[in-house]
């Protein structure tokens, strides 16, 4: 790629980079906010748990594996109708965020699960024999304890995210993923796709390292 093509396309690419870390902070937020609950749920309803339930840990393991098994770019597909119900539109990052949020809320929620399970069940039940409510159980033994893990979970699902807004721009989500298929893919424009990855590099490695450097920090406390 020239240096006049490339300060052709510059505001391009600000604009798409900005569409990218709209979708994911959106759905990366989500993922936490709806994700760890969830994760909690399905945690806590498995078997020799405080409150233990086969028929929800059942249904909720169902609907996560659901999701979790559905191609993304199918799943952008089929979540369409609801993007418009909620967005009065299906274009644009903030659309693109929907469905992004829905795969990042059941990814993140597994793993949000498997962290919890690394977690030492004798930890748990000294806690009970303390008198410890299921929610203090939840909110001082479990978090806490499964803390470093829940961050590397949280990164390893920003990372996926990445890779999923790049296929959001096939149904007009914008971003960089769009900017590579309108330039690099329609226009046979390779320099334009080679910049796109690596601008996708540089920011899988900035959140990996970000995410590194806070779970070391929390596993030495």
């Amino acid at each position: 790629m020239n240096s006049q093509l490339l300060v052709s396309l510059w505001p391009d690419l600000v604009k798409a980079f900005v569409e990218t870390a709209q979708m994911l902070g959106i759905s990366l937020f989500l993922s936490i906010v709806v994700g760890v609950p969830l994760g909690l749920f399905l945690f806590v309803t498995d078997r020799g748990l405080f409150w233990e339930n086969k028929f929800l840990h059942g249904l909720g393991g169902f609907l996560v594996n659901v999701i979790r098994s559905t191609p993304f770019v199918i799943l952008l597909v089929l979540l369409l109708p609801l993007t418009q119900q909620l967005i009065g539109s299906t274009i644009g990052p903030v659309a693109a965020s929907v469905p992004l949020s829905v795969a990042a809320i059941v990814f993140n929620a597994r793993l949000v699960q498997a962290a919890l399970c690394e977690v030492d069940r004798g930890v748990i039940e000294a806690a009970t024999a303390f008198g410890a409510t299921p929610l203090q159980i939840i909110r001082d033994v479990l978090l806490i304890e499964a803390f470093p893990g829940l961050v590397r979970g949280v990164t390893v699902t920003a990372i996926s995210l990445v890779g999923y807004s790049a296929m959001a721009g096939i149904v007009g989500g914008g971003g960089v993923g769009d900017l590579a298929i309108r330039y690099g893919y329609y226009r046979y424009q390779t320099g334009v796709m080679v910049i796109t990855v690596v601008i996708l590099i540089a920011l899988v490695q900035v959140i990996q390292v970000a995410g590194d450097k806070v779970a070391d920090n929390a596993d030495k406390k």
